[in-house]
């Protein structure tokens, strides 16, 4: 049964990550950071100020909702649960290790254009978002396409349709980057590190994850905002650490990402022209499996968030790619080159270090190990375990809402408890065949996804030009801030209320 899955993926796989789909993955990036005039640089300082310089003057962004909404912070920090994970570490060494050096180079080039692919995914969710009978944000990929592309003439067929597509994509991939993978490198590590047997810890991850799945998106966003800022901060202690030590490497790190990136040094001392392909495939797929910007994803979580301006949502998306690519997921790939288990000149990693087959699953683990000793092998297993436990956490949230848009809101439950179960399967999986089905679904979900953005490209111009001219340029003019009549309206109200200081968000007891 695993030969057949394997083999079909690896059709499937081809066809979804092929260079026509990797193309339309930059296209969108390049138009929107065209369309929206380079806004990751020309307004650098204004996104800056207003995501992660807000959480120190803004009460809004980091308090809590008294109704079914999150916070701003809520969002980002569940949303980044979701992504950087496994595909910081495990990914970024796959990556190094597939298409050498270069890859990194072409990380960082799908990580800024995404990073306009995922203001724009988050525009589009705000602005389409509508409530359930809950009183729940609903938004995504699947709203957009299905109220924004489908409302186009003689669209709505194809609107709804892609929109279904794009919900059964999330369904399937929430099982596999948002839990197989996630479990599996879990797993893999305790064992290599701490002996733990997998199917061992397949059981307490499960155990752990359904006390929070269970309980909600509440239960789930009060708990990254604990966990993702402190786990990433540690991290990044790390590799700077690590960074400093190799820093007499610093140069000839970057001269050979710059060679691998154009074939002036061959993959494995391979052929030029299949040095650089490997490079920029590896580079644009992990640094998608990384980040996310273009799979509609984090949007869906992003749309739960207490704001009111699409834009303003859209700007944590640039800080959103920006945190987990540019700089987590350089350092990682900064302390591997570094470590000397690289051929800088041929991209070449070592077969194995201290009498251990080296893999993507134990690379970052050697490099560590090397420069704390036993210490720092035991700290990346449990990096790996808590980066990938939240991913497992985000990516519930996304799995269900496709679910409750194929199937409606009682199909939730149902949901939450098979993706619990599922946990124990990642955990026993073969390492390849698990990253091997979620880049898969990756893929998947990634088309129909551009194609939505792409068709919404005049409502993302207007909304953000509408968002500049009043917030930048100082223009009287009527915001744009939802697609319905009726949301429209209370969200005027609640900016107007803002603005004379009465707070509409934050609750009672949270103020007190």
């Amino acid at each position: 049964m695993v030969d057949v899955i394997t083999s079909v993926n690896g059709m499937v796989n081809g066809i979804v990550w092929g260079w026509p789909a990797l193309i339309l993955l930059a296209f969108v990036g390049v138009l929107m950071t065209v369309v929206t005039k380079f806004f990751q640089i020309s307004h650098f300082r204004h996104w800056l100020k207003n995501t992660i310089g807000a959480i120190f003057q803004d009460k809004n962004v980091i308090g809590h909702t008294s109704d079914k909404s999150i916070s701003q912070f809520q969002s980002l920090c569940t949303a980044l649960a979701a992504t950087v994970g496994t595909g910081n570490i495990v990914g970024v060494s796959g990556a190094i290790m597939t298409g050498g050096p270069g890859a990194v180079f072409w990380m960082w080039v799908i990580a800024f254009f995404g990073m306009m692919t995922n203001f724009s995914e988050n525009v589009l969710g705000i602005f389409y978002r509508r409530k359930n009978r809950k009183g729940e944000w609903c938004g995504g990929a699947m709203y957009y396409l299905r109220d924004g592309l489908g409302s186009y003439k003689n669209c709505k067929v194809i609107g709804g349709v892609l929109a279904v597509l794009f919900a059964s994509f999330c369904f399937l991939a929430s099982f596999g980057i948002g839990n197989m993978t996630q479990v599996n490198s879990i797993s893999g590590n305790m064992e290599s590190v701490f002996g733990v047997p997998t199917w061992i810890t397949g059981i307490i991850v499960m155990a752990f994850s359904a006390l929070v799945i269970l309980g909600g998106l509440k239960r789930i966003a009060s708990v990254t905002e604990k966990v993702v800022p402190l786990m990433v901060a540690i991290y990044i202690l790390g590799t700077v650490i690590i960074t400093i030590m190799d820093i007499s490497s610093r140069g000839a790190i970057f001269a050979a990402i710059f060679r691998g990136a154009f074939g002036l040094g061959a993959v494995g001392g391979g052929i030029v022209g299949y040095g650089i392909k490997l490079a920029i495939e590896q580079g644009m797929k992990r640094g998608v499996f990384s980040n996310e910007a273009g799979l509609g994803s984090s949007v869906m979580v992003h749309s739960n968030s207490n704001v009111k301006e699409p834009v303003k949502q859209g700007m944590w998306g640039i800080f959103e790619v920006f945190a987990d690519t540019i700089v987590v997921c350089t350092l990682t790939a900064i302390s591997v080159l570094g470590s000397g288990l690289v051929d800088l000149n041929s991209g070449a990693v070592a077969a194995s270090w201290g009498g251990i087959e080296l893999s993507r699953a134990n690379l970052v683990s050697a490099v560590f190990t090397m420069h704390f000793g036993k210490i720092g092998g035991a700290f990346i297993a449990i990096s790996i375990m808590l980066f990938a436990y939240s991913t497992v956490l985000g990516w519930s949230h996304y799995g269900k809402k496709a679910c409750e848009f194929i199937f409606g809101e009682k199909s939730t439950v149902v949901y939450s408890v098979i993706y619990v179960l599922a946990i124990f399967g990642g955990a026993v999986m073969g390492d390849n065949l698990a990253w091997d089905l979620a880049d898969t679904f990756n893929g998947m979900m990634m088309i129909p996804n551009l194609i939505g953005v792409i068709s919404l490209t005049p409502v993302i111009y207007k909304i953000t030009k509408n968002y500049v001219d009043r917030k930048v340029r100082g223009m009287e003019i009527k915001p744009m801030l939802s697609a319905w009549p009726d949301i429209q309206k209370e969200h005027e109200e609640a900016l107007k209320n803002e603005g004379s200081g009465i707070s509409t968000e934050v609750s009672a007891e949270e103020t007190a």
